[in-house]
């Protein structure tokens, strides 16, 4: 779902109002800044939760981006939007959230010792499988689940440019000044994702129309 796109007037409205919030809090107003956090931190953790896949570190990526954008706020230049901007700040942020959290797991991953009975030594290893099966979990949740493992599949620059093209409604050249990009190759980052989650949901697709075929799909 695409960010709703408000009209010109009101996002010209929204943008002066937060040109005066952030004079406001270049003066030592604080609660000037508390006004842009109220204001924008529902987009952000969207963003934020959709890039990650998870709420811990989505709400980390807010307070982080916030933050940095509170220290560096002497820097940002007046005729920018403050909003455009911050985004930018949690999309770069998100990013190295998830390859530190890549770096954790493989970590993890490494060998385990095994206890004196021959069981690995780790506690998950005790703890009982209670997941529903496939035929329990209903068709949004299949489908949800297909596509998070599809998405983590992706490489960080292709899940950011999908994530903020065909979900936040970002433009090319808003995404490719977040990866750092040309236009040009920010488009192909963002065929490139496009082109690997149909093929990764394709499977998904097909069983799904042939159980309607058979007239099985629950």
């Amino acid at each position: 779902m695409n960010r709703m796109q408000p009209s010109v007037d009101s996002t010209q409205a929204i943008a002066e109002s937060d040109a005066i919030a952030v004079e406001r809090t270049l003066t030592g107003d604080r609660d000037a800044y508390r006004v842009l956090v109220e204001r924008h931190s529902d987009n952000v953790f969207r963003l934020a939760y959709r890039m990650t896949g998870n709420r811990h570190d989505a709400e980390e990526v807010v307070q982080e981006a916030f933050l940095r954008g509170y220290q560096k706020l002497g820097q940002f230049a007046a005729r920018s939007n403050f909003g455009t901007w911050v985004y930018r700040i949690a999309a770069n942020y998100a990013i190295d959230r998830m390859r530190q959290r890549q770096k954790e797991e493989a970590r993890r991953a490494a060998p385990r010792t095994e206890d004196r009975d021959g069981m690995e030594n780790d506690p998950l290893h005790r703890v009982p499988d209670r997941a529903p099966t496939p035929e329990r979990l209903t068709q949004s949740i299949e489908l949800r689940k297909q596509m998070e493992q599809a998405l983590a599949a992706l490489s960080d620059a292709e899940r950011t440019a999908f994530v903020m093209r065909h979900w936040e409604g970002c433009g090319i050249e808003e995404i490719a000044e977040v990866l750092k990009s040309s236009s040009n190759a920010t488009k192909n980052t963002v065929f490139r994702a496009v082109q690997k989650l149909r093929r990764a949901l394709q499977p998904f697709v097909e069983t799904r129309a042939q159980a309607r075929a058979m007239g099985t799909e629950s």
